[in-house]
């Protein structure tokens, strides 16, 4: 099977298709906490404004939440992936989160935590950290009181009014304290979101580390773990190393997350990662490897994963959701590619075409019949 895909120069050239669909284990036991943070499905004929008022597809959103759950991941909810602050607004996340709660109750075995941040509190609005705690208290309030789970996000507010890291240690300390529940704390790189630059006080990791860790040490007993996303493998590891015992260390790490998650000999990570919305099936049946013992099997399945992963979250890396909807509309999971705000427009089609070769060659396209002729239907728009 081949198809004409957009070259590097004018024109187009002849891609064949070389993968074969990896199965997913069902009902594999994992050895490492592996939460898939989803994306949502827009209603495109239902969006007159796409964007400034979304509409989402709500059977199709908790469809793929079900397949989520099927192949053995937790969900991380309303998270970046999402298009939290990307044209998804806390009253859309709002309704997201109640639903996917109440729907996680009707699987058995399913298991949730949902982002809370200050989104709804505009960055240029927050004049003071009492603001910006007042706006944490009220999406966790919410959270809390469905009996969920919250992942305290990053808050672009939070950045922008901190005066340095005392600001950042007043806000968390007061958050933790409160919380009715453990927290999984989120540190979220300026790659995915310029406006967090600086986060935890200082440009400096070293001085940014130091300031982290003392705050999960005051609250070991309130965070569960935390998720970094620095995309730097060296960074996370230096934090994996310092963390008190009890509190684990989650990978958000799109480039380097195989070697994370099997560790060295000292410690590894478990994940929460955008990809796995992207590649479940295929890390599913990894996962199901390393938990076997099967070192060898894990990274076979993964290794060819990773260069699909830094496609899709290459620079500028915050549009990387575009490609997670891309993929899930080749594997049928909606039958459009239409997203909240628009935001498929944010990547070109020689994007995508990458995309769709890296994509075989991992074994991430279920139907290859369907994905070649969705990709085809793209091209012709594109003038391909």
């Amino acid at each position: 099977m081949d198809i004409s895909l957009p070259g590097e120069g004018v024109g187009s050239t002849r891609y064949t298709l070389v993968g074969e669909p990896v199965q997913p284990d069902i009902g594999a036991r994992f050895s490492r906490i592996a939460y898939a943070a989803a994306h949502v499905v827009a209603d495109p004929v239902a969006m007159t404004d796409p964007w400034s008022r979304p509409v989402v597809d709500w059977e199709r959103t908790m469809a793929f939440r079900h397949h989520l759950w099927r192949l053995g991941f937790r969900i991380a909810e309303a998270m970046d992936p999402s298009q939290r602050g990307m044209g998804f607004d806390w009253a859309n996340a709002q309704e997201l989160i109640r639903r996917s709660i109440a729907e996680a109750r009707t699987v058995d075995g399913a298991d949730l935590a949902s982002g809370a941040g200050t989104d709804h509190l505009a960055p240029a609005a927050a004049k003071t950290i009492d603001d910006v705690i007042k706006a944490y208290e009220e999406q966790f309030a919410f959270i809390e009181g469905l009996g969920g789970k919250a992942i305290m996000m990053a808050s672009r507010a939070l950045a922008a009014v901190a005066k340095g890291s005392d600001d950042y240690v007043s806000v968390y300390d007061r958050i933790l304290s409160q919380s009715s529940g453990k927290v999984i704390l989120h540190w979220l790189g300026d790659m995915f979101d310029p406006a967090l630059r600086g986060y935890w006080g200082s440009e400096n990791f070293e001085v940014a580390l130091d300031t982290v860790v003392a705050i999960i040490e005051r609250h070991v007993g309130k965070v569960e773990g935390i998720k970094i996303s620095l995309l730097d493998a060296g960074k996370e590891v230096a934090l994996r190393n310092r963390l008190p015992d009890g509190v684990v260390m989650f990978t958000g790490d799109d480039f380097n997350y195989p070697e994370l998650i099997a560790g060295d000999e000292k410690r590894h990570s478990h994940a929460l990662l955008g990809i796995f919305d992207a590649i479940a099936p295929v890390a599913n049946a990894a996962l199901a490897k390393l938990a076997e013992g099967d070192r060898a099997g894990f990274d076979a399945l993964m290794a060819p994963t990773v260069p699909l992963s830094r496609k899709i979250f290459e620079a500028p890396t915050e549009y990387y959701k575009a490609g997670l909807v891309f993929m899930a509309w080749l594997n049928g999971h909606q039958d459009h590619f239409a997203m909240v705000g628009g935001m498929q427009s944010a990547r070109g089609i020689r994007h995508y075409a990458d995309v769709f070769r890296l994509a075989d060659q991992a074994g991430l396209l279920a139907d290859p019949e369907l994905a070649v002729t969705r990709m085809k239907s793209l091209c012709t728009v594109a003038g391909v």
